[in-house]
């Protein structure tokens, strides 16, 4: 993680950390859209293992630990659709920005639902370098994604310093739910 002079101290993880991780991919947990996977795919946060500082480029740049956009310079911002695991009640969400110090998404929703049958989306490329087709997005839209009940009201991220990059959310209305959509503004 990424180092710095600090005096102050991480608050200790909340104890729904302990529970299952209902959106890891070991779980089944998978992006069913992502609207831009340009410098690293969103399948990044499925993964559990503890973020890595790697040196090296990739095609799009710096590779990194973690799902990256080209950040939205037009009206809107970016999100995801992720496929749960396990279907359950959502207790909170842990967003970590580990070593994005400069190129974190400063502010963070999401939002659920519970699906009896699961949506028809086409089938996502996957990998770095990819944005969204119109036709994913006309496909996703049909979702309604931006009306599903929101968990989590817009809040602060924190830089991916050793301090700051959890953040830790706690769901009121815990659901039981099968899909969230993360949305990251810029």
């Amino acid at each position: 993680m990424a180092d710095r002079p600090s005096s102050s101290s991480r608050a200790p993880a909340p104890s729904w950390t302990e529970l299952n991780d209902l959106s890891s991919s070991s779980l089944g947990g998978e992006v069913i859209f992502s609207s831009d996977d340009w410098f690293a795919a969103a399948e990044m946060l499925l993964d559990t293992a503890e973020p890595q500082w790697r040196e090296g480029f990739t095609e799009q740049g710096k590779w990194m630990d973690g799902w990256e956009t080209r950040r939205k310079r037009i009206p809107g911002h970016d999100w995801c659709i992720i496929k749960l695991g396990l279907p359950g009640k959502v207790c909170g969400i842990e967003l970590d920005t580990s070593f994005f110090t400069g190129n974190f998404a400063p502010r963070a929703s999401v939002q659920a639902i519970w699906y009896d049958e699961p949506p028809v989306l086409e089938e996502r490329p996957g990998g770095a370098g990819k944005a969204a087709s119109k036709a994913q997005f006309a496909a996703a839209e049909e979702l309604r994604s931006d009306k599903w009940e929101t968990i989590v009201e817009m809040s602060a991220l924190g830089a991916g310093y050793k301090d700051t990059c959890k953040t830790y959310l706690v769901v009121e209305d815990q659901g039981p739910f099968t899909h969230i959509r993360v949305n990251i503004f810029p």
